[in-house]
């Protein structure tokens, strides 16, 4: 199993805009073969360490690392990332396996 955490920080007051795309794109990465799991989180209200208002963070779960190729080129991620360029500012992608 492959995880991806990808940290995304968008341009000052822009998450909002780029969470509800991001919204909008779920059924179909959902859809994708080898999707375990995929969504966005934000900071807890309690956590002690934060990313800050600016920047939210992607958890995912994919059955192979052929699968996260075949989600990273698909049309509608290409999609989204269109729509979204001009709001980011940082995307850091971490792929990680299980230790």
């Amino acid at each position: 199993m492959i995880h991806v955490l990808a940290v995304i920080t968008t341009k000052p007051g822009m998450r909002a805009q780029v969470l509800e795309a991001f919204h909008a794109n779920m059924p179909a990465v959902h859809a994708e073969a080898g999707c375990i799991e995929y969504g966005p989180v934000v900071d807890a209200e309690a956590s002690p360490a934060k990313y800050g208002e600016d920047t939210f963070v992607v958890v995912e779960k994919w059955e192979s690392a052929d699968h996260l190729k075949a989600h990273a080129a698909s049309a509608h991620m290409a999609a989204y990332a269109a729509k979204t360029k001009e709001m980011l500012a940082k995307r850091e992608i971490h792929i990680m396996q299980n230790g």
